[in-house]
């Protein structure tokens, strides 16, 4: 299971944990761990890049549309998915929240969303859907089984997948015996049917967790944040320059001495200050820390008072261990290292000449938008069956026919497209002479300009209403009588 769902005994449930560096124990506390890191600033703008490029909310177009060319149906039933695929994304407000659920997905690595329906006129569909905290859902799976009187062997009878929530989070309570686990009382059980689960794909196959994709960018960026703390109190505590004072004591006792040395330090620690706002005369009084002077008694037969000047730290200037696990970092988060520079101009060349990574991360864009796409078949699904248009038979039939064109402002799409167009018409041209004859018409709007069945009705109906006008054939200017020439 791609969910990390849990498989439990009948009529129990035991709770999954997992020590990540001993820091979280359980599947809650490690997405407390994921929101964590995905506010530092480094983390947070790595994330931008990636949800930006994967959900483009243009002002002139939806962020994702339907696309059934591939599905095997008529066109009114087509006509009736793709409007309550428009009705889904406008129960999603998903042109207005489409970068907010995203973001929550790829953070968390789940999603959970409660279908709300109209009991009394369920063929209405769906009336809202509301978003659930991933803290306080949990999936499982009860195995029900029975033993066989003759082999005495286990059998599976039946199998219940349902969801647990509480509003205070899935609590686990461990009873007498080690090996079965109690839900706690408070717990409500949900219908698989009543929740949109769109997990992330990822699972932590020893512990059967569902993971997140910042999971493994949590050891980078704790130790890039440890290094910058570090780095800061170096900085603070080797920056100023302090000087030492070795004060001459002579033979005073132990106690004396420290004594001397204390009135000593007050004396040139007093230091009268005059307020301006209120006119008064005030005695600021510091008192000693790590980032002032040092005292140090001398005694007699030393080289008498001294003061001396310690020099500030060298080299405050020097980051290459920082930039080193920025490297690191989103590296684990497959953001292209050159997106880190921020200096440095962005070049938009052709799209034959663009870098490795920024090629690696165009594929893994195209792969979550994959996975975030279980959304929209789940609720889909839902939407079709309630209302009657097609049935559950029918849908496992076409489920994998249906893709989603998600939007994208992206220039580099642009450019790379618009190539890909011109080496089409290129063909297009070679194959002019043989239109008709070794090919025909459909297989050159098919195969090689790859026009979609709406693209193609849409230009026959163009061509229907409007015919292209056929320009006249050009007139030959009279070519002059030649005259034999005696």
């Amino acid at each position: 299971d791609d969910g990390g769902t849990d498989e439990i005994k009948a009529g129990g449930y035991y709770g999954t944990y997992l020590d990540l560096d001993g820091t979280a124990s359980t599947e809650q506390e490690l997405i407390r761990r994921y929101r964590d890191i995905a506010g530092m600033a480094d983390v947070d703008t790595a994330i931008d890049d990636i949800v930006n490029d994967s959900i483009s909310n243009l002002d002139d177009e939806d962020p994702v549309r339907i696309n059934l060319d591939d599905v095997e149906m008529s066109a009114g039933i087509k006509k009736d998915i793709e409007k309550e695929f428009e009705e889904i994304l406008r129960i999603l407000d998903f042109k207005l929240r489409a970068h907010d659920y995203f973001r929550r997905w790829y953070v968390d690595g789940r999603l959970f969303f409660h279908k709300v329906i109209d009991t009394a006129n369920p063929r209405q569909g769906l009336t809202d859907v509301r978003y659930i905290d991933p803290r306080k859902i949990k999936k499982v799976r009860e195995i029900i089984k029975e033993k066989d009187t003759k082999t005495n062997v286990d059998f599976i009878k039946r199998i219940d997948e349902y969801f647990l929530f509480n509003e205070k989070g899935v609590v686990h309570q461990k009873s007498a015996n080690v090996n079965d686990y109690s839900t706690s009382a408070n717990a409500l059980r949900i219908t698989k049917d009543a929740i949109c689960h769109v997990p992330s794909g990822l699972v932590d196959q020893d512990k059967n967790v569902g993971l997140s994709y910042l999971h493994k960018a949590i050891r980078p960026a704790n130790q890039l944040r440890m290094m910058e703390n570090a780095l800061v109190i170096y900085r603070i505590t080797r920056a100023p320059e302090r000087r030492v004072f070795y004060v001459d004591v002579g033979n005073l006792p132990k106690i004396k001495a420290e004594q001397y040395l204390k009135g000593i330090m007050n004396q040139y620690r007093n230091k009268i200050v005059y307020d301006s706002n209120t006119g008064e005369i005030r005695d600021d009084k510091k008192f000693m820390s790590m980032l002032e002077d040092f005292w140090l008694p001398r005694r007699e037969g030393g080289r008498g008072t001294q003061i001396e000047t310690l020099p500030g730290g060298e080299n405050l200037g020097q980051i290459q261990d920082v930039d080193y696990f920025q490297r690191k970092l989103y590296q684990a988060l497959n953001v292209p290292i050159s997106r880190q520079q921020q200096q440095s101009g962005l070049n938009f060349g052709r799209a034959a000449e663009i870098n490795r990574d920024e090629w690696k991360f165009t594929k893994f864009i195209a792969r979550l938008r994959r996975r975030f796409s279980l959304i929209f078949d789940d609720l889909l699904k839902t939407q079709l069956i309630l209302k009657g248009i097609i049935t559950e038979a029918d849908w496992e039939s076409i489920k994998y026919k249906i893709q989603y064109n998600f939007a994208t402002d992206a220039y580099y799409t642009e450019s790379k497209e618009q190539q890909i167009l011109q080496s089409r018409i290129e063909i297009l041209n070679g194959m002019a002479n043989y239109i008709g004859s070794l090919y025909s018409k459909e297989y050159v709007q098919k195969n090689i300009l790859k026009l979609t069945d709406d693209e193609i009705a849409e230009i026959e109906a163009s061509n229907t209403a409007n015919p292209p006008e056929v320009p006249p054939a050009e007139e030959q200017p009279p070519q002059p009588e030649q005259t034999e020439q005696g």
